[in-house]
Order: structure tokens, then sequence, then C-alpha cells
């Protein structure tokens, strides 16, 4: 994958629409859902970071859809649901206003989700690109994952982890093959060590984190932590620790008005200059561009 995959708010750049509903920037792990009211459309959109689930709310359409070069057609109305793997381009054409969610599933979500179910390390997961999936059990949860986005309350960041792990098993039983690691692939992290080393860095990424940091909240040393770590996730803790950085401040600058240097501290940078190199190699943007494209 040689192009960069766009996030979830990025989507708007090439599906315009009214923006209904949005999960919270930071607190919700693994999953993310926005909500869009759509005029009649004909859009392409790029290969996308994150699994897509669209849950139709409101309105009856014809939806034409491509993904390669085969375009499928289905008559789509409330409490219908398509499913988009991640990293496919496709191009979508409806010719009625209607009104969706939109929830992702980062792919660390899936991966988890899955060993946990099946005891065995996880080499890749791919959702079948269904148009219209008929699975009822998907648009419910997806629509109390909209509604905790809107109203939220006491203990919605419990609720939303168990809807997400809900929605997940759901569309690993279902919607999604499954590709597993052979025994003679590299040494991984558990599932339980990984789950503790992610909420470690979720939590500490304002702080200068080290590789001692990261292996002693596992219990391992440096050595047998950063090989199983990349044997897990497929890449070094720095770089995870780095694109974590990067994710937060996108949201930040986008959603708030953070001074940028405060931006900077609440990331993990070690000032706003360190910020403005990292964001503009990676992102090809200065943090000051991005805020002004809001």
């Amino acid at each position: 994958m040689g192009e960069e995959l766009i996030v979830p708010d990025q989507l708007p750049v090439w599906v315009p629409g009214d923006l209904t509903v949005s999960s919270p920037d930071d607190s919700w792990r693994g999953v993310s859902v926005r909500g869009y009211r759509y005029e009649d459309s004909d859009v392409e959109v790029p290969a996308m970071r994150d699994f897509m689930i669209v849950a139709y709310r409101r309105g009856v359409t014809d939806m034409r859809r491509r993904i390669d070069s085969t375009w499928h057609r289905e008559q789509l109305r409330p409490g219908d649901v398509s499913l988009l793997t991640r990293a496919a381009e496709s191009h979508w054409t409806w010719d009625a206003p209607i009104e969706v969610v939109h929830v992702y599933l980062t792919h660390e979500q899936l991966a988890a989700t899955c060993r946990a179910m099946y005891d065995r390390e996880v080499e890749d997961v791919e959702l079948h690109d269904t148009i219209k999936a008929d699975d009822p059990a998907i648009h419910r949860t997806a629509m109390m994952i909209a509604q905790e986005a809107a109203q939220g309350g006491v203990g919605s960041e419990l609720l939303v982890d168990s809807l997400t792990t809900q929605l997940s098993v759901t569309i690993l039983r279902r919607h999604a093959n499954i590709l597993f690691r052979s025994p003679d692939t590299p040494e991984c992290l558990t599932f339980r060590q990984e789950h503790l080393v992610r909420d470690y860095i979720q939590t500490h990424l304002h702080e200068r984190l080290t590789l001692d940091d990261l292996a002693s909240s596992v219990g391992l040393s440096k050595f047998h932590f950063a090989r199983q770590f990349r044997g897990s996730t497929g890449t070094t803790p720095h770089e995870f620790v780095l694109r974590r950085r990067l994710d937060r401040a996108r949201l930040m600058l986008q959603r708030t008005n953070t001074p940028l240097p405060e931006v900077a501290q609440t990331c993990g940078f070690a000032d706003q200059s360190h910020m403005n190199r990292v964001v503009k190699k990676r992102l090809g943007s200065t943090p000051g561009t991005i805020r002004n494209q809001r």
C-alpha cells in the first residue's frame, strides 16, 4: 500500500455532507462514528485506513458501488447496512437524499478481538465488501454507538467498549475473511500484553516514552519487547508511538482551538518546532494549514 490511507475525518473532502453526529476526539478506542445527511451524489472514495460500516437511517435510494472493476447495485432503505474493507478504493452513486451513520473499526480493534476469540495470532482481516448486508444486529449496534456519541452520559466509554466488541464479534463471525499467522511467524505479544501497552501509550502520550517504559508496562526486556511488539503490530514501538502522536495532533488541530504549543505538549512532541517538522514531513501540511482547513 504505497498511497497514504485516509482517516474518517478526511472523508468529507471526497464525500460532502452535513455532519449529524461525531464521536469524541480521543476517549474511544478502536472505533469512531460519524453521521451524515447526503444529497444524491456520485463520489469516488480513496482507500481508507479503517473498516467502514454504513448504517442507513433515513431515505430510500438506488445505490451503485464499484470496488476494483465490478459494479454492484441495490435499493437501500432504513435498516440496511453496507460494509467496506480497509485500504480499498471505491466509487459510490445514489439518486436520492439519505441519512447514514458511519462506524469505523480499526484494524487493531478487529485483530485484537479476533485473537481473543480464537486464541491465535492474526496475520490479516478483510471484510466482505457487501453493498447490502442482511444483518439487523449490525444496524442496531451502529445506531446504539451513534446514540452514545450524540448523548453520552455516565459509563458511556464502558458501554461503547462493550458495543464495539459486540459489533466486532458479529462482523468476524459473519462478514470477514481471517488469515491466521503460521507457527513459524515472528514472536508476538499476547492479547493482554498488547492491550496493556496500547493503553499505556494512550495514557502517557504527552510524556517522553522510552523503550524501557513500554517494555516495563508488560514486564518484558527491551529486546524481547521490541521483537514481539513488531510481530504483533507490524511496526516498531517508536513508529507506533509517533503515529499515535500524529493522530492526536491532527484531531486537536481539526476540532479544537488549543494553542499550538499546548497541542505539541499534549501530544508528546519536544516543542512546537518539533511538532511542525514532524507534521509537515508525515502529513504534508503545517499544523496551521491543517487548522485553517477546518
